[in-house]
């Protein structure tokens, strides 16, 4: 190993062995800046850095930025996290705005932003790291491991000592777009609060797989949620002004910063979901025929599948009663490749 990875590999693990700072802190005499990666921020300040604070050839696939507003206040720390998979983008922008309009002297508490931290598929428009692994299957991470371990073992540093609740900012994967949703495990009274007060009218239950940021965080006794919407390599306004207002709604439940406006609506719990797959031997050319928040029936028409060779046309009709809370967009489809993704069971 060179010098340089070995100091990057050094600061890494700094970051990830960074003593932690007691998140009861509740009196004011007792609130004083917070350090994180040796940045100390004071109360009423904010500070944008690196885990890396140098350029080598490593740096640039590794240089996760760290974006950090101390209230003047003592309070909670609410972690932001976006562009775990570098190809969904409405995240990172609704992590940079909601940063952005956060006056420190106005708030209570911490927030902590990660805007981007799969940096290098951020820029190059690629949902996994350098290592063709997905980051998001890779938490706590493991400093010996492959590329995406180190640095999901860094970020988890961040994580486990300093969050008091975390959201994970994420859209639709693979062609396919995604009714804003939230996703949580409902088994867990405060995630599960949590994910009803972001407002945005769908709550979608799961623990996530395994190595997913938002598992683990949970595993680590920290309440979680994943804010779903739209699709990746896009920037849609709508989805990231709604992410911008539920990370707000977010804020404002944990006290960080006053409510403004109205309580959010009642949302709609489902407990389940699948996915409506494209029957074997009629792949083609996929188009739907609803939109996205559809309410359907068992045998409703979904969408259609036409055999480009043979001009043969296929119907996909919905199995079970539900909502479509996910789809693909248009495009050449094979077998079992999943079309609809159906929330139902509602509470």
């Amino acid at each position: 190993m060179s010098m340089h990875s070995r100091v990057l590999l050094a600061l890494l693990l700094a970051a990830a062995s960074a003593p932690a700072v007691a998140l009861a802190e509740t009196s004011a005499g007792s609130w004083g800046p917070i350090t994180i990666r040796e940045r100390s921020i004071a109360p009423g300040t904010k500070e944008k850095f690196s885990f890396v604070p140098f350029r080598t050839f490593e740096a640039g696939y590794l240089d996760t930025a760290i974006w950090v507003a101390r209230g003047r206040r003592p309070g909670k720390t609410l972690c932001v996290v976006a562009g775990i998979h570098g190809d969904e983008l409405n995240g990172t922008e609704i992590a940079r705005r909601t940063f952005a309009a956060t006056d420190p002297a106005a708030l209570s508490g911490t927030l902590i932003v990660l805007p981007a931290v799969n940096a290098f598929g951020f820029r190059t428009g690629n949902r996994y790291s350098p290592d063709r692994r997905d980051l998001n299957r890779s938490f706590p991470g493991d400093p010996d491991g492959s590329v995406a371990s180190i640095v999901a073992y860094a970020v988890f540093g961040v994580v486990r000592p300093f969050c008091s609740a975390l959201i994970d900012l994420h859209t639709g994967s693979f062609h396919r777009t995604n009714l804003p949703q939230v996703r949580v495990d409902v088994t867990n009274a405060r995630a599960l609060e949590i994910a009803r007060r972001f407002g945005v009218g769908i709550v979608l239950g799961g623990a996530g797989p395994r190595g997913s940021l938002r598992r683990e965080a949970m595993v680590a006794g920290i309440p979680a949620v994943i804010y779903e919407a739209g699709e990746p390599l896009r920037f849609q306004l709508d989805e990231i002004e709604r992410g911008v207002d539920g990370v707000r709604n977010v804020m404002a439940f944990l006290g960080l910063v006053p409510r403004a406006g109205a309580e959010p609506a009642p949302a709609r719990v489902y407990p389940r979901s699948s996915w409506v797959r494209v029957p074997l031997g009629q792949g083609g050319v996929f188009f739907p025929t609803l939109a996205l928040g559809t309410r359907v029936a068992t045998g409703d028409v979904l969408g259609t599948v036409t055999r480009p060779d043979t001009d043969e046309v296929h119907e996909i009709r919905s199995p079970r009663d539900g909502e479509v809370i996910g789809m693909a967009v248009p495009q050449v489809v094979l077998s079992g490749y999943g079309v609809f993704h159906l929330g139902y069971g509602a509470e």
